[in-house]
């Protein structure tokens, strides 16, 4: 029997797109906190949709999100930069206003597209902040294509190991409770899992629009620690003290690579990017400095 060609991840109608991108442009401009010039960057896969606050430069932020969201979960990081260029990127794979053209499947794909986005904003020394599966990202596309990111920002990285049953004990009630609780509940839920997308509740509303797309079945590999030991541009690692990735995700860094930098943050869980932005932005932005005396560990 022929096997059956990779789908295009992609709405199910052009009415779902449309009304899915209504409520989106709705929430983005009540949420964004600066002004913010929209670009879309062709690549051998489609065009990505960028967000840009800030000047164009060769050494933005570039930030990556995690698995289920698009350049929106980075609302309240946007203008906290100190005036220097700052991306938001909605990937491939999520709702968002990117338009993907072919599948992408392969780990070259992965980073291909990565690559054809840092090179069509002109990035030679940028910094990717990637969160969850962004962060496998960031990693992915520093093994393929060096020389455009002078440094790396990895929270709660997903390609450490295969996702422990902790993990999934805490997505699939975070996803019920995203989707059917009141708000009141969802704000309890949001501290008791933790899981602080859950008190978000005007991106919820296109988390809720997004269910008529088809995302693609991402399959992420767990990096060998030779490719880690590849990666020659600084690194931190930020996991929270609450998450179920912390235990494998700190001892494996701590063994593979003692000379990334890796910090526990104290209440946070795997939403860490929201959970305790201020402590992440702050470390995002010293990096590659020293770290603060009195870090978590």
């Amino acid at each position: 029997m022929a096997r059956s060609s990779p789908r295009i991840p992609g709405f199910s109608s052009d009415d779902a797109r449309a009304r899915f991108l209504a409520v989106y442009d709705r929430v983005l401009h009540r949420l964004w906190p600066v002004p913010v010039q929209a670009e879309d960057i062709a690549t051998s896969a489609g065009t990505v949709r960028i967000y840009r606050a800030g000047p164009d430069g060769e050494d933005p932020y570039v930030l990556l999100p995690m698995g289920g969201w698009n350049a929106l979960a980075w609302h309240r990081w946007m203008g906290r930069f100190g005036g220097r260029s700052v991306i938001a990127v909605d990937p491939f794979g999520e709702a968002g206003h990117s338009v993907q053209t072919r599948p992408v499947t392969s780990r070259d794909g992965q980073a291909g597209w990565v690559e054809e986005l840092l090179a069509g904003i002109g990035a030679q020394r940028a910094h990717l902040v990637g969160a969850s599966w962004g962060g496998y990202l960031a990693v992915e596309h520093e093994l393929r294509h060096p020389g455009r990111v002078a440094a790396i920002t990895l929270v709660e990285p997903a390609g450490l190991s295969t996702l422990p049953w902790r993990f999934w004990l805490w997505l699939v009630p975070s996803g019920l409770a995203a989707l059917l609780l009141p708000a009141p509940l969802r704000r309890w839920a949001a501290r008791r899992l933790p899981n602080a997308t859950l008190a978000e509740d005007e991106l919820l509303t296109v988390v809720r629009a997004s269910l008529r797309y088809r995302r693609p079945d991402n399959q992420t590999v767990v990096f060998t620690d030779q490719e880690l030991a590849g990666v020659h541009v600084p690194v931190q690692a930020l996991f929270g003290s609450r998450s179920p990735l912390r235990p494998v995700g700190v001892d494996r860094l701590r063994a593979a690579v003692p000379g990334w930098r890796v910090e526990v943050v104290a209440g946070a869980g795997h939403t860490l990017v929201m959970d305790a932005e201020d402590q992440v932005i702050d470390r995002v932005l010293a990096f590659p400095r020293p770290a603060p005396a009195g870090e978590g560990s």
